[in-house]
C-alpha cells in the first residue's frame, strides 16, 4: 500500500536538532537570549520595530486585544471563515465577536461586509490571511482609519505573505503570528505579536511575564505566556530557511494548479493581484457537479494515499460554543457555501513531484 501524503508536515532537519541540543547543553531554558535573538531576527524579516515571542498564536491574539482594555460593551469584528481562536480571542475579553462574511474567491474577510457591521462599538477588526494569501489590506485600512478602530493582522497561515510589497504583519496596528507545526514555519508551539507601537510592545513584554517590570515587581495582572528557549532555538533556523521554503510551497500550488487545469468540477485556488501567496493550504473548491459529494471525496483521496483536510467544516458562528451564545442568527451566507466546498490538498515542501503526480492523476480519474 502507499504511503500516505501527509496533508501538513513540519520539515525540520539536523540543524533544528544541532540548535536545541545547544540550549540542553547550557541550561537556559526559558525566555533568555535566544528568544530575543529570535524576536530581533523576526522584527528584521517582517519589517517592525518590535517582535514580541510567546507561548502560541492565541496567546498573540489575546494579548493584543488586551492592549485595547476592552469591556462588555465593545465589539471585534473578525471572519466567520476562519479556526476559532480568531474569535475566542474576543470571548476572552469579555467583549462580543462580530462576523463579517468573506469573499467567495480568496476566502478572505470581505471589506464591504466589514464596512456594513461596524457600529460605534467597534474597537478593532481582525482580519485573517487565510491560507497564505493576504486579505485586501489597503480597503481594511482605510475603514480602520475612518471609523478610528484598531486594526490587528492575525497572520497565522502567512509567514512571509506579501500585500503590495509589504509584509503581512508590519500593516496593521499589530500583527500575530503562530508557529504551529503546520505553519510555513515551526517552533514546535509558539507566536509572535508584531508592533511599531512602543506604548503596545512594552505592554505585552509585561503581559506575557505575569505583569513583571522586574524581577518580583509586578505592575500589572499579567499572564505566563513566555516562549521557551527552545521553541525560539528552532525558531532561529525555520526562520532562516523560510523564503526557500515558501518558494517550493508556491513551486508546488503552481505544479497543482496545471495539473488540475481542466478538471470541470474542481476550482483552483485564486490568486489576488498585488499579493505575494505563500500557501500554507492550497484549498479548492469542490463544485456541485463533482461525480463525488465532497466529503465522500475526501474519504476517497484517503483511501488511495491522499492526506487531505476540511478548512473550515462551518463558520464560527455555527460551532456550538457560539449557537449557545446566542449567534443563530448571525449570517454570512458566502462563509457558508464555502464550508460545504472547500478542500485543501498537500503542498507543502516535504512532498515530491512524484506525490503531486499521484494527486493529480487521482483527481483526473473521478468521472
Amino acid at each position: 500500500m502507499r504511503p500516505m501524503i501527509p496533508v501538513a508536515r513540519p520539515l525540520l532537519g539536523k540543524d533544528e536538532f544541532e540548535a536545541v541540543r545547544e540550549v540542553l547543553e547550557a541550561g537556559e531554558l526559558i525566555q533568555g537570549k535566544r528568544v530575543k535573538l529570535f524576536e530581533e531576527k523576526f522584527s528584521e524579516y517582517i519589517c517592525v520595530k518590535h517582535s514580541v515571542a510567546v507561548s502560541n498564536g492565541t496567546t498573540a491574539l489575546d494579548l493584543a486585544l488586551k492592549t485595547l482594555n476592552l469591556s462588555s460593551k465593545d465589539e471585534v469584528i473578525t471572519s466567520a471563515f476562519s479556526f476559532v481562536a480568531s474569535a475566542n480571542c474576543v470571548l476572552y475579553q469579555g467583549a462580543k465577536p462580530v462576523f463579517a462574511d468573506i469573499n467567495p474567491k480568496t476566502f478572505n474577510i470581505d471589506p464591504s461586509d466589514v464596512a456594513k457591521k461596524i457600529t460605534n462599538r467597534t474597537k478593532a477588526i481582525i482580519p485573517v490571511h487565510l491560507f497564505g494569501q493576504p486579505a485586501d489590506m489597503k480597503l481594511l485600512e482605510e475603514i480602520a482609519d475612518e471609523h478610528k478602530v484598531v486594526l490587528i493582522e492575525d497572520a497565522a497561515q502567512a509567514h512571509g505573505a506579501e500585500y503590495r510589497k509589504r509584509k503581512v504583519g508590519s500593516i496593521g496596528a499589530i500583527g500575530c503570528f503562530s508557529f504551529y507545526p503546520t505553519k510555513n514555519m515551526t517552533t514546535g508551539e509558539g507566536g509572535v505579536i508584531t508592533t511599531n507601537n512602543n506604548s503596545v510592545a512594552e505592554k505585552v513584554r509585561l503581559l506575557r511575564n505575569h505583569g513583571q517590570a522586574y524581577k518580583y515587581q509586578h505592575v500589572i495582572l499579567g499572564y505566563n505566556y513566555r516562549m521557551t528557549e527552545m521553541s525560539a532555538a528552532i525558531g532561529l533556523v525555520q526562520l532562516m530557511k523560510l523564503d526557500s521554503l515558501n518558494e517550493i510551497r508556491r513551486e508546488n500550488a503552481k505544479t497543482l494548479m496545471d495539473g488540475i487545469r481542466g478538471i470541470k468540477w474542481l476550482t483552483a485556488p485564486y490568486v489576488a493581484d498585488g499579493v505575494k501567496h505563500v500557501f500554507n493550504q492550497f484549498v479548492v473548491r469542490v463544485e456541485e457537479n463533482c461525480p463525488l459529494e465532497r466529503d465522500k471525496l475526501v474519504e476517497h483521496l484517503k483511501n488511495l494515499g491522499i492526506g487531505v483536510s476540511v478548512h473550515y467544516p462551518m463558520p464560527i458562528y455555527k460551532q456550538p460554543l457560539y449557537l449557545e451564545l446566542g449567534y443563530r442568527k448571525t449570517n454570512c451566507p458566502r462563509a457558508d457555501d464555502a464550508s460545504k466546498h472547500v478542500l485543501g490538498l498537500p503542498v507543502h515542501p516535504a512532498i515530491t513531484k512524484r506525490d503531486i503526480a499521484h494527486i493529480v492523476d487521482a483527481l483526473k480519474e473521478i468521472r
